[in-house]
């Protein structure tokens, strides 16, 4: 996968993740509510959406579900961070996510079995 997502599609796309198919009115009225966004803001995102082919525009209804997931935008966003800060170096990146930080016991217990698994 290789969509760039901006911050407002993420807005939509995270709803359409979390409650299933919606129609664009419905979308439109959560972010009313969650950020204030009008109708016409939300309607031109989801446009967007539907040009990258991140979201598809069902009839009738103007029903919007997800073609891409939120794990593959994760990784797309992951790996576009490392090649850009860190020379495409992962063990680099953990090095400076991790630096300074303070993990328990269960944290390094997790990060060793994510670590194993590859």
């Amino acid at each position: 996968m290789e969509i760039k997502i901006f911050d407002s599609e993420l807005k939509v796309m995270e709803i359409i993740w979390d409650k299933g198919d919606l129609t664009a009115g419905e979308i439109a009225k959560i972010l009313k509510e969650q950020v204030g966004w009008n109708r016409n803001t939300t309607y031109t995102v989801i446009k967007k959406l539907i040009e990258k082919n991140a979201v598809e525009r069902l009839e009738p209804g103007f029903n919007c579900r997800a073609l891409i997931t939120k794990e593959e935008v994760r990784q797309y966003e992951a790996d576009e961070l490392i090649g850009k800060l860190f020379g495409g170096s992962a063990d680099v990146f953990l090095s400076a996510f991790l630096n300074g930080k303070n993990l328990s016991e269960k944290e390094i217990a997790r990060l060793k079995q994510i670590i194993e698994k590859f």
